[in-house]
């Protein structure tokens, strides 16, 4: 039977990662004994990682307890729209080696404060879909 429903396309893993490159906001998952938050926030993808900064809170505090996460990106455009979700763990980037490389690249906070601290997600899984908007079918 024929239809005229249109669920999205999946993305290949360099179409993904090309969406994580075009953006700078998405969100974080993280569940600490059961109970998941989501946080907002600015990355950069690099390397096939993502890494975002922040400071000492309950964000970071989740992240110490579980390093899995989830990070999903979604980049809507004229009538199209991409989302890309990705799975993996979390560390906080401790030698000053890395934090030295970290800082050359143009990852900047979102908001006007200071942020210290590196956070680096190696992904395990990256899956991406790729959308045409519009209007819902008509039924048969």
């Amino acid at each position: 039977m024929e239809t005229d429903e249109r669920p999205g396309r999946i993305l290949s893993d360099d179409e993904s990662w090309s969406v994580l490159q075009r953006n700078q906001h998405g969100r974080l998952a993280v569940s600490v004994l059961g109970e998941p938050d989501i946080y907002p926030l600015n990355f950069i993808a690099d390397q096939g990682r993502l890494l975002v900064r922040t400071n000492p809170g309950t964000k970071l505090a989740e992240l110490t307890v579980n390093e899995k996460v989830a990070f999903e990106v979604e980049e809507i455009g004229d009538g199209e729209a991409w989302s890309v979700v990705i799975k993996g763990t979390a560390r906080v980037i401790e030698s000053q080696s890395e934090i030295d490389e970290a800082d050359k690249l143009p990852l900047k906070p979102w908001i006007p404060t200071r942020k210290y601290t590196y956070v680096e997600i190696r992904p395990t899984r990256v899956h991406g879909r790729h959308f045409e908007l519009g209007d819902e079918p008509e039924r048969y």
